[in-house]
């Protein structure tokens, strides 16, 4: 069954270690958003009371340091997933630490538009 495999990386410094890793364990396609929490919007001081509920993603990008990178692909199996899983863990370490990043798999009935690799 196919996987998709989310990966919220805090150190945004070792991005392309982590993309690199990936690409040597078979990794085809990866989609890299910039994303933060509401804690850290709270911490950099950017949820006030004189803001807009919604600030503008121009708001946001101003005080880019509080952006983690969101890594999104979609595997084939739990085979590939194991290998992304320890592909990460060796950039970045153990995941059950802090401020390493947040790693999910969530199984997928169906995925459309996905270009396959033939023989």
């Amino acid at each position: 069954m196919m996987q998709l495999i989310l990966f919220i990386l805090h150190e945004k410094s070792k991005m392309i270690e982590v993309l690199d890793s990936w690409n040597k364990v078979g990794v085809n396609g990866i989609t890299i958003l910039p994303s933060t929490s509401a804690g850290r919007l709270c911490a950099a001081d950017l949820l006030r009371d004189d803001l807009p509920l919604m600030p503008s993603f121009d708001d946001l990008m101003e005080t880019p340091e509080i952006f983690n990178r969101t890594l999104i692909t979609i595997v084939d199996d739990d085979e590939m997933v194991d290998r992304v899983i320890e592909a990460t863990i060796s950039v970045v370490g153990d995941l059950d630490e802090p401020n390493t990043g947040i790693l999910s798999v969530i199984p997928l009935n169906r995925v459309y538009g996905l270009k396959r690799k033939t023989g």
